[in-house]
């Protein structure tokens, strides 16, 4: 017998500031309590409101402990590293980060045609054994992801299963299922989801029945456990990214863009940035 999940929390983004002033929906934020395990945060970025004058970005700074996945709908993002990686994400690229053992980097934001900038991030968190490992990307673009399409239904498969399409993110130590999934009107679409596995929906774009709550963009959702969830749309046609993976049920301790489990592991890597040791 299936399982559906439902919705015990519905979360209304929030508007923050981040890196050289740049605006985000923020629906999740690294904390202590480690309530969405494994995933710290997800930002919605767009830099294209004129109040927000011009395009600044992400200069040069640190991550340990954690990955990072950046995810483009329109224009453009360059980004360079510590290690000497360099490449633009554009649209329709993910970019799957592993900043381990510790990564300097910079995202600039470039506007696509349209004049628009577009996208997601979302921080996955690496269980205690991994913290230190080597960085590493992960880098697909747009035409390197699969598409699962069925009667109204379109799914860009970037990690995990959707139908009998898999992702080609791997070696994800929190088994991460990450979709892209568009809905016509007037369907009904059920999706497998690892049964412990937290699993949130970003809906950024339409309306539909997620269990039995209608949630409307711009929304993200947060499930129960179970073995599948589905999706209805009635009227409306939705745009949504799916999120789940499994839980490390480890303590963290989050400061900024370090996550590690123990605060003594934070003022560790502290101590290294002052002292220039922070990149082996």
């Amino acid at each position: 017998m299936t399982n559906f999940r439902t919705i015990p929390q519905i979360i209304e983004p929030q508007y923050v500031i981040e890196g050289a002033g740049v605006l985000l929906r923020r629906s999740i934020a690294p904390h202590k309590s480690n309530l969405f395990d494994p995933f710290l945060l997800f930002d919605h970025f767009a830099f294209n409101d004129p109040v927000e004058g011009p395009i600044r970005g992400f200069p040069m700074h640190p991550h340990r402990g954690i990955e990072t996945v950046t995810y483009m709908l329109e224009g453009s993002t360059a980004h360079r590293d510590s290690l000497g990686n360099s490449g633009v994400i554009g649209p329709g690229d993910a970019q799957w980060m592993t900043s381990g053992r510790g990564i300097l980097h910079e995202e600039m934001p470039r506007r696509g045609p349209s004049g628009n900038i577009y996208g997601f991030q979302l921080w996955v968190n690496l269980p205690a054994r991994l913290k230190m490992t080597e960085p590493r990307y992960q880098e697909v673009n747009a035409a390197a992801i699969p598409i699962y399409e069925k009667d109204g239904i379109k799914i860009r498969v970037v990690a995990g299963r959707a139908g009998n399409v898999i992702g080609p993110v791997t070696e994800i130590a929190a088994s991460p299922l990450y979709l892209d999934v568009e809905l016509a009107p007037d369907q009904e679409w059920t999706q497998p989801v690892e049964l412990g596995h937290t699993a949130i929906a970003y809906v950024f774009e339409g309306e539909a029945v997620f269990a039995d709550q209608t949630v409307e963009a711009v929304r993200m959702v947060k499930f129960d456990d179970g073995d599948s969830l589905r999706v209805k749309t009635e009227n409306s046609s939705v745009r949504f990214m799916l999120v789940a993976g499994a839980p490390f049920k480890e303590p963290i301790a989050p400061y900024g863009p370090f996550v590690m489990n123990t605060t003594e592991e934070i003022q560790q890597t502290l101590m290294e940035l002052r002292n220039g040791t922070f990149i082996k």
